[in-house]
């Protein structure tokens, strides 16, 4: 069914700022608090506008992490369609742009929603139980980064400060470190406990890790990412949502630039694929061969790498498509 209202929202901590498109012009401009009760009262203004009906109508945000949370589920009880997008590639496709406010945004957006209206790309709830993973992991990641704050600097100034001092110094920090551990250890068991708790979460877990060089940990950062695998199913789309699929930068006869990876990328997860990357070519097996076969011909040590982090995607996408655990003599029927 064709859409005839766009609706933009410019999302903030405090208020959040619509617009909305008819294909023409702004018909409609407010703004409101970021609760639920301001949203609920908005959205009883908007559905009084001449023939509106939700199936007929696409709401477009950003994404924005908790700020959204209220208004997402606000639109999703009411089965209103909901459009998430990236605020680089709202920003990049609106060119050359003056001034910048809310209310302005709200209607970039609501008009960004009409121009691609042929890609729109509707946005489902992931389910609360990966919710809570994504929160989990998020925590792991915070108290790790806390734990390292710590104890780099305990370690580094070690040598070149009196050792009575330094003593000093790791007594002090003794209780903290002990504390964030042990909120690390309990929050691996939550985690866990998710896991084995849902089926379809352990069945996804016991393919992923059976991928040499991907951990629990890795696991966790790609099921999240993709939404189980809902959102991204293409081991090509899924590299390079990671960052690590090459692209040529080529124009003309001067503009010869190397063939490289994109900075725009889910870092969390580049930052996985590396680490397994790494503990993959440390073990005897075939990437290691793989490693230092193309080494020892000559490739780049980091181009090489990056193309073993890509094998380790395209074997993650692989288990879960066949729905079995990796066999590094498996074959096609095709072969």
């Amino acid at each position: 069914m064709d859409k005839r209202y766009f609706i933009g929202v410019d999302i903030s901590k405090a208020t959040l700022d619509w617009a909305i498109f008819d294909g023409k012009t702004i018909i409609f401009q407010s703004q409101c608090d970021n609760t639920e009760a301001a949203i609920k009262a908005m959205i009883k203004l908007i559905k009084v506008l001449p023939g509106f009906t939700t199936a007929q109508s696409v709401c477009c945000l950003e994404h924005t992490g908790i700020y959204s949370m209220h208004l997402l589920s606000s639109l999703y009880k009411i089965k209103l369609p909901i459009w998430l997008e990236s605020s680089l590639q709202i920003k990049k496709s609106g060119g050359l742009q003056r001034g910048k406010t809310d209310a302005i945004d709200a209607v970039r957006i609501a008009e960004y929603a009409f121009r691609f209206r042929d890609k729109i790309r509707l946005w489902q709830p992931p389910r609360s139980v990966l919710q809570k993973l994504a929160a989990l992991s998020a925590l792991r990641q915070r108290l790790l980064g806390v734990r390292q704050q710590l104890q780099q600097p305990m370690t580094e100034q070690q040598g070149f400060v009196d050792s009575s001092l330094q003593k000093q110094l790791a007594k002090t920090c003794q209780a903290s470190l002990k504390g964030i551990n042990a909120d690390l250890k309990d929050t691996e068991r939550q985690i866990n406990e998710l896991i084995q708790n849902d089926e379809r979460l352990k069945e996804l877990f016991d393919w992923i890790t059976s991928v040499p060089g991907v951990g629990k940990t890795t696991a966790v950062e790609v099921v999240v990412a993709t939404n189980e695998f809902i959102a991204i199913q293409d081991p090509k789309k899924l590299a390079c949502h990671a960052g690590v699929a090459p692209f040529e930068y080529k124009s003309g006869s001067s503009v010869r630039g190397k063939t490289g990876v994109s900075q725009h990328a889910r870092m969390r997860l580049k930052s996985m694929f590396h680490l397994g990357a790494m503990a993959a070519i440390r073990v005897r097996g075939e990437l290691q061969d793989y490693y230092q076969r193309k080494v020892s011909e000559g490739k780049n040590k980091m181009l090489v790498l990056n193309a073993v982090r890509n094998k380790l995607i395209h074997r993650v996408c692989s288990v879960v498509h066949r729905q079995q655990k990796y066999d590094k003599n498996y074959t096609t029927i095709f072969a």
